[in-house]
């Protein structure tokens, strides 16, 4: 059963980033991201949600974009920005497997 909603230290686990990175990004873009919040207030992101912050990472801390135009490159084609986040996560994992293999060794 796949989760619907993330807890921020879920994200960011997932990002591999700090929580208030998460949590600057979920400000600086609300017009692609809105966490819903809980009871006590704690954000809670959608899978939507978690994808978006996926691209907005792939965008500023691999490309190197500023917020302005990780935010322009997510209003204009985001299939570019879809397709490369997909390129990188099966990288992370054909690496995560040869570190395996390699401490098998």
């Amino acid at each position: 059963m796949e989760k619907y909603l993330y807890t921020i230290g879920e994200v960011a686990e997932i990002l591999g980033e700090s929580t208030s990175l998460v949590r600057f990004w979920a400000n600086e873009f609300p017009k692609f991201i809105k966490p819903q919040r809980n009871a006590k207030g704690n954000r809670l992101f959608t899978k939507d949600d978690v994808e978006t912050l996926k691209h907005i990472h792939l965008l500023v801390k691999v490309e190197g974009l500023t917020l302005e135009g990780a935010a322009k490159r997510l209003k204009g084609d985001r299939k570019d920005v879809i397709s490369k986040a997909r390129v990188l996560e099966s990288l992370k994992g054909i690496r995560q497997q040869l570190q395996e293999i390699r401490a098998d060794l």
